[in-house]
């Protein structure tokens, strides 16, 4: 199976590397810039997994030649538009499209340009950060990947790609509701984030100020209404284990849209707090803890903009 992953950062970078180490058929799509770095240093993944050095096949924008299998998108959702023109010419009529992206939005614009028949779901869950010298370091030991039909069904092509990510260096499953994890998904994102960043703190020390737990909670029932309302309430289970995460005593958790702010990056406010917002509002769900939080965050975007 011939797969272009879309970016080779912290996330595309790691799955990717993992990928092309066990002899995958992998390229990646990258910009002139960390092609370079990746041409004098190679691809460099720091983890308890073990550390891998390797030397990936490369292109950058116009250069694909020819089509691919599968398309592993793994960029920041506010590069999305600009990745969706690069990697257009590696989408034929028979590739899957399996975006990693936080949110929800990134499904409406894939589907947008490139047809429904080549989106997929997909869901990954690991903690990694780009060091300074370009090297993808992973932060905890878990490293999974999920995927599957949007409509829930059995396929061939899912089946195929399946096995091609059995075996690869990390956990991989093939998943009947994808969609309702991708959900799942954003909620936890969202509520962590929106922590995080409201209160400049990880989850213990935020649990650790008085009344921190009681605004944990909070901010988690208006997340979850807002799924609710949209039609996609989170399973119990799911609950159960995110209110325990969230209260737990001196967890060290936070978010990437967190570490990207502490280091003044771009994040996706937009697309993690500020979509969720906007369906919230349209849909009649009162949400002024997930508002704050927004209003915070686009404070923060407007000054690292004038920078």
């Amino acid at each position: 199976m011939r797969i272009l992953v879309v970016g080779a950062g912290s996330t595309g970078g790691y799955f990717g590397g993992r990928l092309a180490q066990t002899g995958r058929d992998v390229t990646f799509l990258v910009r002139p810039g960390r092609a370079a770095q990746l041409r004098a240093n190679g691809l460099q993944i720091i983890s308890p997994r073990g550390n891998i050095t390797l030397q990936p096949a490369l292109v950058t924008a116009g250069q694909i030649a020819g089509t691919f299998d599968a398309v592993l998108l793994t960029t920041k959702a506010f590069s999305l538009d600009q990745a969706m023109e690069d990697m257009a010419p590696a989408v034929g009529p028979d590739t899957v499209i399996l975006p990693v992206l936080n949110g929800m939005r990134h499904v409406e614009l894939l589907v947008s340009r490139f047809g429904r028949q080549a989106m997929a779901g997909c869901v990954c869950k690991i903690a990694t950060n780009l060091d300074d010298e370009g090297r993808i370091v992973q932060l905890a030991p878990l490293h999974e990947i999920t995927y599957g039909e949007m409509d829930g069904r059995a396929s061939s092509r899912m089946a195929r790609l399946d096995a091609t990510m059995q075996g690869a260096g990390f956990d991989a499953r093939l998943s009947h509701s994808i969609e309702a994890e991708m959900w799942e998904k954003w909620v936890l994102l969202a509520s962590v984030g929106a922590i995080n960043c409201l209160m400049r703190g990880n989850i213990g020390e935020v649990n650790a100020a008085a009344g921190g737990s009681d605004f944990i909670l909070c901010l988690l029932e208006e997340v979850v209404a807002v799924a609710t309302a949209a039609g996609h309430a989170p399973g119990q289970e799911f609950l159960t284990n995110t209110r325990q995460m969230l209260t737990a005593s001196g967890s060290l958790q936070t978010s990437s849209m967190y570490r990207d702010l502490l280091l003044r990056r771009p994040i996706e406010a937009d697309q993690i707090i500020g979509d969720l917002l906007a369906r919230g509002r349209n849909l009649g769900v009162v949400t002024p803890l997930i508002a704050a939080a927004y209003a915070h965050l686009s404070i923060y975007l407007q000054r690292i903009a004038a920078l």
